[in-house]
């Protein structure tokens, strides 16, 4: 590796980002660095020249500052768990993992927020103010392993965001390190006062997928428990059949906490790896969660029980206790895990549609699967529209690999012709970059470099991700095209 950093003064910036960070916070010894080749998305993988493990903004920003002066990309990553390629280190250039900042710097209670670092794995903000009668709403599946950092930078949802928003919804401002070194803060002051006048820079910075700056502190909002929760699996004999349910509870003007989707073969997945007694023989299975006022919450129920019934559910299970609702909600977010026992390899998509089309996209899932001769299971956000559907193959095979290839293609186009869109939380990272041309016009994608450029005027935050690069798009199109 130290022959590709030559042109760089490797030794000048390895020297001077071991002075900040010590020896044991900066990586450079290849082995080590195939830690960090790709995310969980891993057709992609290209080594970073170093990474670097600051332990404070203070530390991220001199990182950031000799990065500056050495013209070297840097890529901002937390854990590693997102799904589209966002970290991966297309032209080399510097990793700045920020696994080691991870405090909860401060509960503000009277307030409802907190202020915490962006290394912070999600959950562990909602077990800090558990005891408050608190919680941080977003909780995307991989909840117990990313970071908030990562959640800010692909604007992250999760089961329950159909009625409490996504990531920018709980998000009132962050600090952020220009590619300069430079630190600015974004939205609602640390000091309590009112958010800046202005353009809304903070809900622009969000979603930027790493491009604008790194994330180093954010302030999330903090949003009371509810009273009371009411938890359902539905059981049907088609997808159809579910979906049509969950159109129908909305339209009953009912917006649960969460609506998840699960097919039969994820289903049975998860039930191989996780026994919680989900019938095996089942076309889909709903889970439903109400949560809010315990008066009127019967109510609530019985029409969601009657929805159920309209649609020919065969069964409707009433989680009967607290242990039983948690134990409901590890398997659902644990599905991709479960994934390992029946496949080596997958390939998780994140298209959106709206609601009223889900059995088409389904059909048109199902028909793929078969055309490419490879097994699609499927789990998803049903109240959004949010797709997931996983194409299981074999990367040891270079057929299946381009067969896969090919599904994720042939199933977001079809998101696109029902008027949805590419991603609805995974982010575009490089895995979609050629997408953005078919969702987005011209001037669309210029109007969003010109922002992008405001922040980073050289393109040296996380570049060659998300727009269309003339590198990107070469280097991903041979592979794409080359014999199998």
């Amino acid at each position: 590796m130290r022959h590709a950093t030559q042109l760089h003064g490797s030794y000048h910036w390895e020297k001077a980002l071991r002075d900040v960070v010590g020896p044991e916070a900066l990586l450079t010894d290849p082995e080590k660095l195939m830690v960090y080749e790709c995310d969980a998305y891993t057709l992609e993988k290209k080594l970073p020249q170093a990474v670097v493990l600051p332990g404070s903004a203070d530390e991220a920003a001199q990182v950031i500052k000799i990065c500056h002066e050495h013209q070297l990309p840097l890529i901002p990553r937390g854990a590693g768990t997102s799904l589209s390629g966002a970290v991966l280190a297309v032209d080399g250039g510097i990793t700045i993992c920020l696994s080691r900042m991870q405090k909860i710097l401060e509960v503000d209670q009277e307030n409802g927020r907190a202020l915490v670092e962006a290394g912070c794995v999600n959950a562990w903000i909602s077990r800090e103010v558990e005891s408050l009668g608190l919680f941080y709403a977003p909780d995307p599946s991989s909840q117990f392993a990313c970071t908030i950092g990562g959640n800010v930078a692909t604007n992250s949802g999760g089961p329950h965001t159909l009625k409490y928003g996504v990531t920018t919804n709980h998000v009132l401002g962050f600090e952020m390190i220009l590619s300069d070194g430079e630190k600015i803060w974004l939205g609602t002051p640390l000091d309590g006062g009112e958010d800046h006048e202005g353009l809304d820079l903070r809900g622009v910075a969000i979603g930027s997928e790493g491009m604008f700056g790194l994330v180093t502190e954010v302030l999330v909002k903090l949003t009371p428990k509810p009273e009371c929760l009411q938890t359902f699996l539905g059981v049907f004999e088609t997808v159809e059949s579910a979906s049509r349910t969950v159109s129908d509870i909305i339209k009953a003007g009912i917006v649960p906490g969460a609506l998840e989707m699960m097919d039969q073969l994820i289903t049975q997945a998860i039930e191989e790896a996780y026994h919680f007694g989900f019938p095996l023989d089942a076309g889909a299975l709903l889970i439903i969660e109400l949560d809010g006022p315990e008066a009127g919450m019967e109510n609530q129920v019985a029409m969601i029980e009657a929805i159920c019934r309209q649609n020919r559910a065969r069964e409707i299970r009433r989680a009967q206790s607290e242990e039983e609702r948690v134990q409901l909600w590890k398997c659902r977010k644990r599905a991709f895990g479960a994934i390992g026992r029946i496949s080596p390899n997958y390939l998780t998509q994140d298209g959106v549609v709206p609601r009223s089309k889900l059995p088409e996209i389904m059909n048109f899932i199902q028909a793929c699967s078969k055309r490419v001769n490879l097994r699609i299971p499927n789990v998803f956000h049903a109240g959004d529209g949010n797709i997931h559907p996983l194409i299981l193959f074999d990367e040891r095979e270079p057929d299946q690999v381009k067969r896969a290839i090919q599904a994720g293609e042939d199933i977001l186009e079809k998101c696109l012709e029902l008027g949805g869109s590419v991603s609805g939380e995974h982010g575009i990272g490089v895995e979609k970059v050629d997408f953005m041309v078919k969702q987005f016009t011209p001037s669309d994608l210029k109007a969003m470099i010109d922002v992008r450029a405001v922040f980073d005027p050289k393109q040296r935050c996380n570049p060659h991700k998300m727009f269309p690069t003339s590198k990107r798009c070469i280097d991903f199109n041979v592979r794409k095209q080359a014999p199998a």
